[in-house]
């Protein structure tokens, strides 16, 4: 089935349009940067009987059958509605340095396996007859409480449902199924040459087979 993508942001833009002047690279709201936001109201626009998606960039490489990513959805523990696997970068150490600074005994930002580093959105499993039954995730997305935690975070981020995510994570981490990096194993390593070098390894490491690369800011996938 085609989804044509200027009928999907007409849905999405009234959803999404308060969160983002918090996570867009533009300043303002652009009607256009509201697909950037899809998976947020996937649960609002997709059709009733349509209960799981997977949803996942283009800059992607398969080392095992996508199938069985979709097994993923039996371990999502009660009240999680989202599966998605940790960032493997310190950006969200960098985009929380404010409120890092003022509540120095945080996790928020740390890396894992005790800290709280963020996700990272390019292999996304949206449980969305979850995502609509979940009185918590659909306040979530009301302006208000939107604007309530930018605040609470001193956030401004410009990643689009990767932001409101982590963000969100923050705050109610039962929300998620944490995915293993090896379902997601991010190759970028710009911070590593912007500031962070001496904990970089701290966020980037991942053991075990590789299930799926991911060749993020067009870093490239190694070759069979």
């Amino acid at each position: 089935i085609v989804h044509d993508v200027n009928e999907l942001t007409e849905k999405l833009f009234p959803i999404v349009e308060a969160m983002q002047k918090h996570f867009s690279a533009g300043s303002g709201t652009y009607y256009s940067d509201s697909i950037f936001f899809l998976s947020v109201a996937m649960h609002r626009i997709m059709p009733k009987e349509i209960t799981q998606i997977i949803q996942v960039d283009l800059d992607l490489k398969y080392k095992t059958n996508i199938r069985d990513l979709f097994d993923e959805f039996d371990n999502f523990p009660e009240g999680a509605v989202i599966g998605i696997a940790r960032e493997m970068q310190p950006v969200y150490r960098h985009t929380f340095w404010q409120y890092r600074r003022e509540n120095p005994q945080t996790k928020v930002g740390d890396p894992p396996p005790d800290g709280l580093p963020g996700f990272n959105s390019g292999v996304l499993l949206l449980n969305l007859e979850a995502m609509r039954q979940s009185k918590l995730y659909n306040q979530l997305l009301e302006p208000a409480m939107v604007q309530k935690l930018t605040e609470k975070y001193h956030f401004k981020g410009h990643l689009g449902d990767q932001d409101f995510f982590t963000m969100v994570g923050m705050e109610h981490p039962e929300l998620f199924h944490v995915l293993d990096c090896t379902w997601n194993r991010q190759l970028c390593t710009w911070w590593r040459d912007h500031g962070y070098s001496d904990v970089f390894d701290q966020y980037f490491q991942c053991e075990g087979e590789v299930k799926i690369y991911h060749g993020n800011c067009n870093t490239p996938i190694p070759e069979d």
